[in-house]
């Protein structure tokens, strides 16, 4: 079977997954093998508020590896440890973690790895 080239807009995602109480939301596309998406929190948003009911779990048990476009998000590990990312930044985030947006600006990212699973119910 061979390969083909494909493009899909994240304005018309295969899925589309709000948060709780219209925080943002998560546009996810499948291409090939790898399901990605774009992710936007409104100011306020925090993980253990508007996704954690729909996770079931006590802390994000996703892997994020992606690209920050607009705003800021602070990660804060269980382990305490936290980090504050931004415009520009690319990120790893291993799983066992919390996130909330910094600031008045809604945070928009680009996801590449932990898209499959995160914010849909359990």
């Amino acid at each position: 079977m061979s390969q083909q080239m494909e493009k899909k807009a994240l304005s018309a995602p295969d899925e589309l997954r709000p948060f709780k109480d219209n925080m943002g939301r998560l546009a996810v596309v499948t291409l090939g093998e790898m399901t990605m998406g774009r992710g936007e929190f409104e100011p306020g948003w925090r993980w253990s508020e508007h996704v954690k009911p729909l996770a079931g779990t006590d802390s994000c048990q996703a892997t994020h590896t992606g690209v920050v476009l607009e705003g800021r998000l602070v990660v804060k590990m269980d382990d305490g440890t936290q980090m504050e990312f931004g415009p520009g930044d690319a990120f790893y985030m291993p799983p066992g973690h919390d996130a909330w947006v910094v600031g008045d600006q809604r945070c928009v990212l680009i996801d590449v790895t932990g898209v499959a699973k995160y914010a849909k119910p359990h």
